[in-house]
């Protein structure tokens, strides 16, 4: 490796850095961004799925139930594309989401250094470097305190600790071939040396378990129980018909297991084999495809399953049939030609029935009922955009019931480590979909654009700790597996070492240090070129 970084003039600094990068942001963008998509749906902010929806831009559903998007970047030409995409990437970066993104990742960059650090400290292991961001050629901030450098780089990608003799990213092999010192992280117990390793994972698992039980007592918890939606769910996409979900399917079970939350719905269908509802009256099992998540991914950002909502008037077409007929914001359709409706599917399907004719519309506006006239065009729509609203606004309106959980300081500790366990448990059934090929799980591989777009497009405090919480266990994962580069790559070697009784030996360190790099790179590409095709 020295030779080649010699030959082709790397400098060992830029590779420091640049793969000091890989240990956190590359974690996050390329296997958080795996799942960007579905994760969206999946995280807490499921549990309030129409600010979800409103912060994503969605516009509202047309009376054909699809998701209208305010920006039309799909339909533009190529070069068009190219605009959205930089235009986009520039706003991203001083944008609420990059901010959160940022704060978020620095504080796991923080802590997770601090794990590598103190117990380097307590074996008296010189620590020569800790840095928030990155400091190629210059720092913003730095001060040397005894044989350590503190400091605040200039480039906001991540962090870094520099522990005196280790086979690192840095690859500095000057100070390798020197005889051990007795404060170097080669001179010290190999035990001292695995802890020293285990630091990090075992802050960042910790972290999580912490943040999901104080979000817990402070926030409580608040969900729509499966049970609770009588009626069933309304099919959105046209994907989850395919899958075999019909409109007012109650879900019951995945592989036998019951489902308690609605949050839970879309989790249980891209991990399980069997999924049972009710449908109208009669327990049903659907079985899923081996592809299912690649069935999801093809949606295109719309979603499958929604609580059926009222037919709520969010805004209206400019000259429809809907203007004409005096069709206001806000107002809510209750009935068709004297037949009464309570969802807004039954209103779409009713109005289909009625293309190019005339029907007579019953709408609740300010608590009072009015008639109006309308004509139908030959889609069997009106003109008129429904609005999504939030599972709070619905349970005002009296639709559904969702059930809330206060906890106290001492009760929110095993409820966070509980929650913390079923996202990171999910989180890695989720990776083992990626390594399957017939899943088609790697073609949502997403990079740093797609882990942001997790974050809201407004500062939600609840929201940012419960991401920062899930990215923390995830980081935990990312970085205990065994590849060469990462925490998990060392603690193979170090255990090699406790049990032959000789560490392995330092061209092969080398060589999977190298490997290793390659690797992360490969995917680094990989995920944000996919993060690319898609705008496309």
């Amino acid at each position: 490796m020295g030779n080649f970084l010699e030959k082709y003039k790397i400098p060992i600094t830029a590779l420091k850095w640049f793969f000091g990068f890989f240990g956190f942001y590359f974690l996050c963008g390329v296997i958080g961004g795996g799942f960007a998509e579905i994760m969206g749906f999946l995280q807490d902010g499921f549990d309030d799925l129409g600010r979800e929806v409103n912060e994503k831009s969605f516009g509202g559903i047309n009376s054909d139930g699809d998701i209208i998007w305010l920006e039309r970047e799909l339909q533009n030409p190529f070069f068009w594309k190219i605009f959205i995409f930089i235009s986009k990437l520039i706003g991203y970066i001083f944008s609420v989401q990059g901010a959160q993104l940022l704060l978020s990742l620095s504080i796991l960059v923080i802590l997770h250094e601090l794990g590598h650090f103190i117990p380097a400290k307590l074996f008296k292991t010189r620590v020569e470097k800790f840095y928030l961001f990155f400091d190629p050629w210059f720092s913003v901030v730095k001060k040397k305190i005894g044989a350590t450098e503190y400091g605040v780089g200039w480039l906001p990608l991540g962090g870094y600790v520099k522990i005196s003799g280790m086979i690192d990213e840095s690859m500095d092999k000057e100070q390798m071939k020197k005889p051990p010192e007795n404060w170097e992280f080669r001179a010290k117990p190999s035990w001292q040396r695995l802890i020293i390793m285990l630091g990090g994972v075992t802050v960042n698992l910790l972290l999580g378990i912490f943040i999901y039980s104080m979000t817990l007592y402070f926030y409580g918890d608040k969900y729509l129980p499966n049970k609770n939606l009588t009626d069933g769910v309304w099919c959105v996409s046209e994907v989850a018909n395919g899958l075999g979900f019909e409109t007012g399917d109650r879900f019951l079970a995945a592989d036998g297991e019951k489902i308690e939350r609605f949050s839970d719905v879309l989790e249980k269908i891209i991990l399980s084999k069997v999924i049972t509802v009710e449908r109208n009256g009669i327990n049903t099992d659907i079985e899923m495809p081996e592809n299912v998540v690649d069935k999801f991914l093809s949606n295109e950002r719309q979603l499958l399953f929604y609580p059926r909502v009222p037919s709520f008037v969010s805004s209206i077409v400019k000259n429809s049939n809907a203007e004409k007929a005096g069709l206001k914001k806000k107002d809510i359709l209750v009935g068709i030609n004297n037949k009464s409706f309570k969802y807004h599917d039954e209103i779409k399907t009713e109005l289909a029935s009625h293309k190019g004719g005339e029907v007579l519309l019953l709408v609740e506006r300010g608590g009072e009922s009015v008639l109006l006239t309308s004509k139908v065009d030959q889609n069997g729509e009106l003109g008129f955009l429904n609005a999504i609203p939030s599972l709070e606004q619905l349970e005002e309106l009296g639709y559904y019931s969702l059930t809330s959980y206060k906890y106290s300081f001492f009760s929110s500790l095993p409820a966070g480590y509980n929650k913390a366990i079923k996202k990171l448990t999910s989180y890695i059934d989720q990776f083992v979909l990626i390594l399957k090929p017939s899943s088609g799980a790697y073609k949502g591989l997403g990079g740093f654009g797609a882990i942001g777009s997790l974050f809201p497009s407004t500062w939600d405090w609840e929201v940012f700790w419960n991401l920062t919480a899930f990215l923390s266990l995830m980081l935990a994962f990312m970085n205990i597996l065994p590849i060469p580069a990462l925490d998990g790559g060392h603690v193979v070697f170090l255990l090699y070492e406790m049990v032959v009784g000789r560490p392995a030996p330092e061209k092969i360190m080398e060589y999977a240090q190298t490997i290793g790099m390659i690797l992360l790179l490969s995917l680094l590409v990989f995920a944000n070129g996919n993060d690319i095709l898609r705008l496309f």
